[in-house]
């Protein structure tokens, strides 16, 4: 169907979940501009702020990236999180397609804290997405301060 369990964005799956890897993102696009065939386009090393700015604003893209964060002095957590980018310039089929074609891939990319639809590169703000998954969590130790 989609190509979302293709091997390289298996592999590449796997080294954003391996905490001995410093691959900590993926992006995957689509290959045309018109059908639903999926490639992975970028894997890094610069956490949510690089990915951010590798997603394409004329496009649908899907990333996974981890995200490390203190709950306390004592300790960090690793979470998961699931981008759903829909920018400003995709065309209006594509944007309609999304919600269908997003199944897949969430369940391909199953192992997810939280899922985040974003719009433009404001809605991937570190903080918020911070308070989101301690608030996804469960636990928070930071006082309720986010």
């Amino acid at each position: 169907m989609s190509g979302a369990n293709a091997p390289e964005i298996l592999e590449a799956y796997d080294k954003v979940r391996n905490d001995k890897d410093e691959t900590n993102y993926l992006i995957i696009s689509y290959a045309a501009a018109t059908g639903d065939k999926l490639v992975l386009t970028s894997t890094g090393t610069g956490g949510l702020s690089e990915l951010a700015d590798k997603l394409d604003p004329s496009q649908a893209q899907y990333a996974y990236v981890r995200i490390e964060y203190a709950n306390d002095t004592e300790s960090t957590r690793v979470k998961f999180v699931l981008v759903i980018w829909i920018g400003e310039g995709t065309k209006i089929m594509r944007k309609a397609r999304v919600s269908i074609e997003s199944g897949e891939v969430k369940r391909v990319l199953g192992h997810h804290s939280i899922s985040v639809d974003a719009r433009d590169k404001g809605d991937l703000d570190e903080k918020d997405i911070v308070v989101r998954l301690r608030k996804a969590g469960g636990a928070d130790y930071n006082g309720g301060r986010g």
